[in-house]
C-alpha cells in the first residue's frame, strides 16, 4: 500500500496581464526603456481619438491595428550599442556655401608718414564693422609693415581676395600685385580692381570738401572751382582713370569745373592748375584730396591750396564700402578673362 504523496500538485503560471487592456496578456516589460516606450505608443492611441476642435472622434474610425502590439515594444536587442554611436566620419561636413568666405587682403602702398598706417588701420577696422567675422589683413608695397609677401606667407593654403588701396591702373596693380601673387603660389589669390573710378569714391571726395568748408551754395557758380590733386602715373590708364573721376566730381558738385593736376610724373601741377583757374575767374577754389592716406604727396598738394584743402580720403564711410564693393566684384568673377576685364573697365 503506497503513502499518498506529500507533493503539491504543480500549477500553470499565469501569463502576466495589463491592467489598462482589459486583462489581456501582453509581452513582460523587461526595462523601464520599454515601459516608455508602451505609454508613449499608447498616449498616441488615445490622441487619435481627439479631433482638432477637441471633439472625440467616433471610436468606429480607429482600426484595431492602432492599438499596441506585442511586436511594436522593443526587444532588448533594439537597444543602442556602441557601435551605434556617431563616429568622427559620420560627422557632417560644412558645405561650400557655410565654408569660411576668402580673406579680404588690402594692399596699401605704404608711406614714412606715421599718420598713413594709423588712417589705414581705421579704415580696415571699418570695413570690419561692416560684415563681421569676415578676415580683413593688410600688406604693404614698401615702406610700412607688414609688406604684401609676409602677410601672403601667413595666408598659406588659404584663399584670399587682393583688394589695392590704389586710386587707379597703375604699375603697382598691373605689376606689383600679380608679381606678389605668383611669388605665393600656396596661397589661392585673385586681384580685384583698383578702387577708382566709382561713384563710391566721388561721394567720398564731395564729403571731405564739405568738411573742407565747400558750400553746395558754390554749385553752378561762376567762381567756384576745384582741383582734384592727385599723385600721378606715366601709365596712361592711371591718368585717363583721375580724369574720369574728375569729372565724375564735376557731376556731383553740379557742373563746377574740376581739374585733374599731379604731384608727379604729370602735369599740370597742383599750383599750375589754380593759377590757370584764377585766370579765367575762378578765384573761390578748392583743393580735393585724391589720396587714400595722409603722405609727402597730400601734405605738398594741400601746402599749395589758397584755403584749407580737403584732408585724404581716409576712413571716410564710403571706402569702407568701396574696399567690398571690389572684394565681391572679384568673387563673382568665375575666369580669368572676366577679372581681366575688371581691371581693364575699373
Amino acid at each position: 500500500m503506497t503513502e499518498p504523496s506529500t507533493q503539491q500538485p504543480r500549477r500553470s503560471p499565469l501569463p502576466p496581464t495589463d491592467t489598462h487592456s482589459g486583462g489581456r496578456s501582453t509581452v513582460p516589460l523587461d526595462s523601464t526603456a520599454q515601459l516608455l516606450t508602451r505609454i508613449t505608443a499608447q498616449l498616441g492611441t488615445q490622441l487619435s481619438l481627439v479631433s482638432r476642435n477637441g471633439t472625440r472622434r467616433p471610436m468606429h474610425r480607429t482600426r484595431p491595428s492602432d492599438t499596441l502590439r506585442p511586436s511594436a515594444v522593443p526587444r532588448p536587442s533594439d537597444t543602442l550599442r556602441p557601435s551605434d554611436t556617431l563616429r568622427p566620419s559620420d560627422t557632417p561636413r560644412p558645405s561650400p556655401a557655410e565654408a569660411a568666405p576668402p580673406t579680404l587682403l588690402v594692399v596699401a602702398h605704404g608711406s614714412r608718414d606715421p599718420q598713413a598706417l594709423r588712417t589705414v588701420l581705421a579704415l580696415l577696422d571699418r570695413v570690419r564693422d561692416l560684415r563681421p567675422g569676415l578676415d580683413v589683413r593688410l600688406g604693404h608695397i614698401e615702406l610700412n609693415q607688414p609688406l604684401l609677401p609676409d602677410t601672403l606667407d601667413g595666408l598659406r593654403g588659404s584663399d584670399a581676395v587682393l583688394v589695392p588701396l590704389l586710386l587707379g591702373r597703375g604699375h603697382h596693380v598691373k605689376h606689383d600685385l600679380p608679381a606678389a601673387a605668383a611669388a605665393a603660389p600656396s596661397v589661392r589669390t585673385r586681384i580685384a580692381a583698383p578702387l577708382g573710378p566709382h561713384p563710391l569714391l566721388v561721394e567720398a571726395l564731395y564729403g571731405r570738401l564739405v568738411e573742407a568748408g565747400w558750400d553746395p551754395a558754390d554749385e553752378g557758380g561762376r567762381r567756384a572751382a576745384v582741383v582734384l590733386a592727385a599723385a600721378g602715373s606715366r601709365d596712361p590708364d592711371s591718368a585717363q582713370d583721375t580724369r574720369r573721376t574728375a569729372r565724375m566730381l564735376a557731376e556731383r558738385l553740379g557742373g563746377v569745373p574740376v581739374v585733374p593736376a599731379y604731384a608727379s610724373a604729370a602735369t599740370p601741377t597742383v599750383p599750375a592748375a589754380l593759377r590757370a583757374l584764377a585766370a579765367r575767374g575762378r578765384h573761390r577754389t578748392f583743393v580735393a584730396s585724391y589720396f587714400t592716406a595722409p603722405g609727402r604727396f597730400a601734405s605738398a598738394a594741400a601746402s599749395a591750396a589758397p584755403r584749407t584743402a580737403a584732408v585724404p580720403l581716409g576712413a571716410h564711410p564710403a571706402m569702407a564700402r568701396l574696399l567690398l564693393h571690389r572684394y565681391d566684384q572679384a568673387l563673382s568673377a568665375t575666369a580669368p578673362s572676366e577679372m581681366v576685364s575688371l581691371l581693364a573697365s575699373a
